[in-house]
């Protein structure tokens, strides 16, 4: 069965029949199409366009195949057809008979698949942010739990300054609450109807689309017809949320490989997200967070591929739009199980905070707070520095730290060297608490971003839960 063909003749390659098909991935769309047809035909109804009579015999058969296919889910998977459109109207005229083919009075496949796709979006984003908040509840978890264990914070992954472990995991926090930001804004974008759009000129009947958009779920009407069935915005915006998203799990990864490696020994992976060598007995692999990590890239490339499908078309549908399909679903299916496996990740890991401690005292992180001291007496921080700095060099050489320092060798770069300057040099708990500014690290800080921190998850589920 063919939606088109009147003016064709002869026999189809069937190569091409197989190269344009798109019914193996759109068919996701089914639940969709079903019910933007069921509403639509009712808007003909209402608009004398179809009987009272053709609107029930309609409406029935697709009831009956949305029945169908809330109980065998996977019911159309062995089945061929060009695309989801075809399919539905083929299996609603074994349903009701010649009526089925009144289905397309008025409007095109152009304006019904962007609708399908807006719907879907609107549900992706509601199992996306469902999943986002399973990983923001975990660390928080795990934050509550490390509400005092030190941790040496990186630049150019080298030894910088001391920082609490709940303080890190509220900055991959504050990641991801963004990306739940931006996935509301893209499902608010694309909360309008492009159904009544036709091809591309608008409807021929006075149909009551705003109506029509009420019955489906949006929230107002797309205001031009050409540009309802060409815009794909909210496809573009969906897989960019997914990819940034996927960008921050996959930073997340690296940190917690990195971190659960020997060499650091900072946290211990669960048994249930890791994998063995096949060769080496003793290997113990963080192949969830390497996955994830690999899973970020070709998110990205859907991204990118998109763009460029999109670039060079002509205002209108093109059929090259059906390639963008395939990659929303793919993103989305990889970003929300990303996210769902970081979170149980997270649950899982056990922290080695004695081991975390005990490398704060290496790489000289207390150094600008003894600078800060120093300037806090009236010293130019320029000269601080350069005193400071002379005094790590004199300790690196010599294999000391700055707490190890004697008076008299520290005297000799910092000439006003004394008590309070080694305590800032050797303690990283009143490095911590120095830093009580918003935004900063001190553990009087920290535990109030935590029930900032708090209060946003439970916003999140809550608006989950509405939905």
């Amino acid at each position: 069965m063919k939606l088109w063909g009147g003016r064709f003749s002869g026999r189809r390659d069937p190569l091409f029949e197989r190269f344009s098909e798109s019914f193996s991935f759109d068919q996701r769309l089914i639940p969709y199409d079903v019910r933007v047809n069921r509403a639509y035909v009712r808007a003909l109804g209402r608009a004398q366009v179809l009987s009272a009579k053709d609107v029930r015999a309609l409406a029935g058969g697709l009831d009956a195949i949305e029945r169908e296919v809330a109980c065998r889910p996977g019911s159309a998977r062995q089945q061929s057809s060009e695309d989801v459109h075809t399919w539905v109207e083929a299996r609603l005229a074994r349903e009701v008979g010649e009526v089925a083919s009144r289905l397309r009075t008025g409007r095109s496949r152009n304006d019904l698949v962007a609708t399908d796709t807006r719907l879907y979006i609107r549900d992706a984003v509601r199992e996306l942010e469902r999943a986002a908040v399973e990983l923001l509840e975990a660390l928080v978890f795990q934050a509550r739990q490390n509400l005092r264990t030190m941790l040496p914070g990186f630049t150019h992954l080298q030894p910088a300054q001391p920082i609490l472990f709940a303080h890190y995991l509220l900055a991959h926090f504050e990641m991801l609450n963004r990306d739940l930001s931006r996935l509301e804004d893209c499902r608010e974008r694309a909360d309008e109807l492009p159904m009544g759009a036709g091809a591309l000129a608008g409807a021929a009947y006075s149909l009551d689309r705003t109506r029509l958009a009420r019955e489906l779920g949006f929230a107002r009407v797309c205001r031009n017809s050409l540009d309802a069935v060409s815009d794909r915005d909210g496809v573009l915006e969906l897989l960019f949320a997914c990819s940034l998203t996927m960008v921050h799990l996959s930073r997340l990864a690296e940190d917690l490989i990195v971190y659960s490696s020997p060499t650091f020994g900072f946290v211990h992976m669960s048994d249930a997200y890791s994998t063995g060598s096949s060769l080496m007995p003793q290997k113990k692999n963080p192949d969830a967070l390497e996955l994830i990590r690999g899973k970020a890239a070709t998110t990205i490339g859907k991204v990118s591929g998109a763009l460029a499908l999109l670039k060079g078309l002509p205002l209108g549908y093109d059929r090259d739009l059906q390639e963008d399909k395939s990659s929303l679903f793919e993103a989305v299916d990889t970003t929300r199980d990303s996210l769902r496996i970081a979170a149980r990740v997270m649950r899982a890991i056990r922290v080695n905070a004695e081991r975390m401690a005990a490398e704060t005292t290496r790489g000289f992180l207390t150094a600008t707070d003894v600078a800060d001291e120093l300037v806090r007496r009236g010293v130019p921080f320029r000269t601080a520095h350069e005193q400071v700095g002379k005094l790590v060099k004199f300790c690196e050489e010599r294999g000391m730290t700055l707490a190890e320092v004697n008076r008299d060798d520290a005297r000799r770069f910092i000439p006003a060297w004394d008590s309070k300057l080694a305590r800032a040099a050797e303690s990283v708990e009143d490095s911590l608490a120095k830093r009580s500014a918003i935004g900063g690290t001190a553990p009087s800080r920290v535990r109030k971003e935590m029930v900032v921190a708090q209060r946003v998850v439970r916003r999140w589920r809550l608006q989950c839960d509405r939905r």
